[in-house]
């Protein structure tokens, strides 16, 4: 099997002009494309939220981005805790790379950088959940030291 070369790119904090190619990025997957909303201009729920995560302390949005074009993202919370001696944990949410950069180790940057972000924070663990389907996610996740320690539960509220 020949691999794909690695392609380096700038992970980055996402600001608002980003929204449009964030939103592109969450829908451009069999699962994302029924949850998300890709219009032009981009919907307002999604400034909306951009904007409450900006005034969240806890909450930070990258993107990677590779010759001016934003190329993948990822969400991470930082969740200060009573358990485990007051620890500190990083969440990392919505990572996603374009279907069109996929393999080329994008993802993992994002990863490593939101690691290293967390780490600057004070976390002393970083965790996050994966849809069951997303099997390719879950190794990806495992060849970068990830365990599959818990069993996560949703409740969606209406």
């Amino acid at each position: 099997m020949i691999e794909n070369p690695i392609i380096s790119v700038q992970v980055r904090r996402a600001d608002r002009a980003d929204v449009p190619a964030i939103v592109r990025l969450l829908a451009d997957d069999h699962l994302g494309a029924t949850r998300e909303i890709v219009t032009d201009p981009v919907a307002q729920v999604y400034l909306d939220a951009f904007d409450a995560l900006a005034a969240h302390q806890g909450a930070e949005l990258f993107v990677a981005e590779l010759d001016g074009e934003v190329v993948g993202c990822l969400q991470l919370d930082i969740i200060h805790g009573l358990s485990r001696m007051g620890m500190t944990r990083g969440q990392i949410e919505g990572v996603r790379v374009s279907s069109a950069h996929r393999g080329h180790r994008i993802g993992e940057q994002l990863v490593r950088a939101a690691i290293d972000r967390a780490r600057e924070r004070g976390c002393r663990a970083v965790q996050l959940t994966s849809d069951r389907t997303r099997v390719d996610a879950h190794r990806f996740y495992e060849r970068l030291g990830f365990v599959t320690s818990h069993v996560g539960m949703k409740l969606t509220l209406e």
